[in-house]
């Protein structure tokens, strides 16, 4: 699987050849550096390391410094681990940039940290349609409505839909389409939104469900 991490940068429209609007979503993609391998032999799996982003040597910790010393580099912030089928294709402080790893017209996989909408109701976080608003009703418009089962089993089952904490979560968009890519400033549009705010780092990865 070939993966790159990056930042997003905002939503935008682009034209199509039929003069459509299309959604796009911008991404500084890259580049990223190899900092770990991982194989079968040794590790039990084969997986690879990436870092994206320097950082100055006095910003991060002891271990995570000896790390990227072991590998030659200089620390980065953000490190991920990603599965691959043959280790030995890459080597440690190799450079992945966006060409390494999505071409216009294919599909990809987006993971990031949603927005967090902090502490809200059962309308917005599970779209419950409310109650009604005529015939006395009296301030119970967003209300959520009953709960309970009655006596039995009297309790409130586990996962049920109630107000609550929304967003900040880890989430994972699948199958966007890859609309332009420019290799030389490292910059991706993707069809449709992707998780988290503006300057959030995003994981971008080749579609692993494209077959359908």
């Amino acid at each position: 699987m070939k993966a790159i991490l990056g930042e997003k940068l905002g939503m935008t429209q682009v034209f199509d050849d039929e003069s459509r609007a299309v959604p796009v979503t911008v991404i500084k993609a890259g580049p990223c550096r190899v900092v770990q391998i991982k194989r079968p032999d040794t590790d039990g799996y084969g997986a690879i390391q990436i870092a994206y982003r320097e950082l100055p040597v006095h910003k991060v910790n002891k271990p995570t410094a000896g790390h990227f010393a072991r590998a030659g580099l200089t620390p980065h912030r953000h490190l991920v681990e990603i599965r691959v089928d043959d280790p030995d294709t890459y080597k440690v402080g190799q450079e992945i940039s966006l060409a390494d790893v999505l071409t216009k017209g294919g599909l990809a996989d987006v993971a990031g940290v949603s927005r967090g909408k902090g502490f809200e109701g059962v309308m917005k976080r599970h779209n419950f349609v409310g109650q009604g608003a005529s015939h006395g009703a009296h301030r119970v418009h967003r209300a959520p409505g009953s709960i309970g089962a009655c006596a039995t089993p009297s309790r409130v089952f586990k996962g049920m839909r109630m107000a609550g904490r929304m967003g900040g979560e880890k989430t994972t968009v699948l199958n966007l389409e890859v609309v332009a890519v420019d290799a030389d400033r490292g910059i991706l549009m993707l069809r449709g939104a992707v998780p988290g705010a503006a300057g959030s780092v995003v994981l971008v990865r080749e579609a692993v469900k494209a077959g359908g």
